[in-house]
């Protein structure tokens, strides 16, 4: 089994690097997607977080609030890391469950949004880095999800910097230009997972 880490800053495109390694046939570990799971309504995970943030990060009908808490920890990082204490480890202990699950031969992709932040890149045997310039990743979030300028560069700024990200990759992925020029790049690294692993057999 080889195992990689995925990451990328917000407005990136990692989820479709990732959307398009698993066509290639990558298992996929969203670590995003976990995230959401061991906070959904009834699990330990969200009862933790209210016990920590209060009722108001609920919505109506039980489930998390998720702008009302962003609007809580993305503008302080002690509420942030707060947040985290809870969520990361639960997140982990679901990503190891999954992996467990992949076949021996499989290339397990970790999708990891704070990879970098979060210093585990040596979990893996060899991190990629989806990166493009801040201003086309502003763009996009304001273009694409509609964000206001000014709360992109606040997500942004809440994340690694680009040269920090850049720092921990052994593979880079440019996704500055279009769709079409993405995908032979993503193709080019999945060969190169699948050159590495028929190494080290």
């Amino acid at each position: 089994m080889l195992r990689i880490g995925l990451t990328g800053g917000i407005g990136a495109g990692k989820s479709e690097v990732s959307r398009q390694l698993a066509e290639l046939g990558a298992v996929i570990v969203d670590s995003d997607l976990i995230a959401r799971e061991v906070v959904a309504p009834g699990t330990p995970g969200l009862a933790a977080v209210v016990e920590e943030f209060g009722a108001g990060v609920l919505r109506a009908d039980g489930g998390l609030d998720r702008p009302a808490l962003g609007a809580v920890v993305f503008t302080d990082p002690q509420r942030l890391a707060a947040l985290n204490a809870i969520v990361h480890p639960l997140v982990r202990a679901r990503s190891a469950e999954l992996e467990g699950s992949a076949g021996p031969d499989a290339i397990v992709v970790h999708d990891v949004p704070l990879l970098a932040e979060n210093g585990l890149a040596p979990l893996y045997e060899a991190v990629i880095v989806v990166d493009a310039p801040d201003q086309v990743r502003i763009d996009r979030l304001v273009r694409l999800r509609g964000m206001a300028e000014d709360e992109a560069r606040a997500r942004m700024a809440a994340q690694a910097t680009r040269e920090d990200r850049l720092a921990v990759a052994d593979l880079v992925i440019d996704n500055s230009g279009t769709l079409d020029e993405l995908t032979p790049r993503v193709r080019e690294v999945w060969q190169r997972l699948k050159d590495r692993q028929a190494a080290q057999r």
